[in-house]
């Protein structure tokens, strides 16, 4: 089930869990509760088998029967356990008991916390694999009125839920560990919660810093870590900054995605948007009160110039946060694999928008050698569902001809492939496209603002090269080099 992480990368110097929990209970100033909901008393039971779990722990405790949970926690409304609302309850609750209950005069160096997780297993039927919301708040100091806050969603890959109640054990004392003695470095305790942990048995897809400990860091640059790091394959975060999770983001929803670089974003993206949306919400089966929108960005594209450059990125999140929209990163290069990963939350209709191109490519075999049944497996995924692409028109440079779903060309084997999809609906044209802007890439704007040309500002949206200007974002020139490792 675990592997030691010293012995996959090469460290020496990895604690184990004992060695942890033994480093936590001799300390004099720690001390907390621990709350566990759905999956036992995995992480505590890993402190009081350390020895010297009375100098840590204030109370342990299961609340497992739901009307017992609710008589301390309230009740949610929408009748669910294992929610971050109930997580944050539990979490409240336990820090404010030990703070009412501990005497500070007799204990003023103490620094308080509270560990919980709600968390549901994997059912007897093993068709869901199980998840749970897991939270730290704690003190950095003594007296430390704001608090600060861990809160993480985690999905399980084992069958057994023994094997998932023992994973989730470790990674909490990981959780407690990492919070006090590596707070001062996020980006690395993320890492460490995997320590003694196979990635291939827990997904870690949402997390969220908070309070005085974490004031430097922001949580969007903490949910591309967890792409970074392979622990999840996609993440989302808000216009507010604030990383959102997928499942609950997505479920039951109609999905309109648009991929792009955004590198700046331009008036071609948000034309690409503004029409496609005004086609997507006039479908049928379409509910206006039940869309979202999901600007995305695949890790590869981040890549693209030989490294993942984190201010990029952030210049990026900053664009399209600032125009008030959902954005994902995912490591799905190819477009069958983002419907499927749509697919695992929502049954409604999904819509891609997209650019001649892309479809182009689409069609494109060697995109899919890798694939058993080849490129038709890949659109079984794809188009099997109730989906559709909005297409985006594109100007031919050289002939000026304007090219559509009609003209568009691709590969001799695949025209009558093509005709199928087509066809049958799959693929509609933007006819109400905004002529006078096409000549308008992000590669051009980009080359432009690095060179310091003029007359990239009229590009770009509203509002949109003010803040280029006055942040200064993408003042950097393109360097491509290597992925850089860093080091631990």
């Amino acid at each position: 089930m675990s592997i030691d992480r010293s012995l996959e990368n090469g460290f020496e110097n990895v604690p184990s869990i004992k060695a942890k929990t033994l480093r936590i209970n001799l300390n004099k100033d720690i001390y907390g509760a621990f709350a566990e909901i759905g999956a036992g008393q995995e992480t505590a039971r890993h402190f009081f088998r350390a020895g010297g779990a009375s100098g840590t722990i204030a109370k342990a405790m299961s609340a497992y029967d739901k009307a017992f949970s609710d008589a301390i926690y309230g009740s949610e409304e929408d009748g669910r356990y294992v929610t971050q609302s109930r997580l944050r309850k539990m979490l409240a609750h336990e820090m404010r008991l030990v703070e009412e209950r501990i005497d500070r005069k007799q204990n003023p160096n103490y620094r308080f916390f509270a560990y919980a997780n709600t968390v549901a297993t994997i059912d007897f039927s093993k068709r869901y694999k199980g998840h749970g919301w897991v939270g730290l708040r704690f003190q950095l100091e003594p007296n430390q009125k704001e608090h600060n806050e861990i809160i993480l969603h985690v999905r399980f890959k084992q069958n057994e839920a023994r094997l998932q109640q023992e994973t989730l054990g470790i990674m909490g004392v990981n959780l407690i560990y990492g919070a006090f003695f590596k707070h001062d470095k996020p980006k690395k305790l993320l890492k460490y919660l995997y320590d003694h942990i196979d990635k291939d048995t827990l997904e870690i897809d949402m997390v969220n810093f908070h309070g005085p400990g974490f004031k430097g860091v922001d949580n969007r640059l903490m949910s591309l870590q967890l792409i970074r790091n392979d622990m999840t394959d996609a993440v989302m975060f808000g216009p507010d900054g604030h990383n959102l999770l997928p499942a609950a983001v997505l479920y039951k929803k109609n999905i309109l995605a648009l991929r792009g670089s955004f590198r700046p974003v331009t008036k071609v993206n948000m034309d690409m948007f503004k029409k496609s949306y005004d086609i997507f919400i006039r479908e049928q089966t379409v509910d206006y009160d039940n869309t979202i929108i999901v600007f995305e960005i695949t890790l590869a594209n981040l890549r693209a110039s030989g490294k993942i450059d984190e201010q990029d990125f952030m210049d990026r999140a900053e664009m399209l946060s600032s125009l008030g929209h959902i954005v994902m990163i995912s490591k799905f290069q190819e477009y069958y694999k983002l419907v499927e990963y749509f697919n695992n939350y929502t049954k409604a209709k999904i819509g891609l928008t997209m650019g001649v191109n892309n479809l182009i490519d689409i069609f494109d075999e060697k995109y899919y050698r890798h694939l058993s049944g080849g490129i038709l497996e890949a659109f079984g995924k794809l188009f099997f569902k109730d989906l559709k692409v909005y297409l985006y028109p594109m100007k031919d440079t050289e002939t000026g001809r304007i090219m559509t779903s009609n003209n568009l060309k691709v590969h001799p084997r695949m025209k009558e492939l093509y005709k199928f999809f087509k066809y049958n609906g799959k693929v509609m044209d933007i006819i109400d496209y905004d002529p006078d802007i096409m000549h308008i890439f992000s590669r051009d704007v980009m080359r432009k603002i690095t060179n310091n040309e003029e007359g990239w500002e009229e590009m770009l949206p509203e509002g949109i090269a003010e803040m280029i200007k006055e942040k200064d974002l993408f003042a950097r020139k393109e360097v491509p080099q290597k992925e850089e490792v860093e080091e631990d």
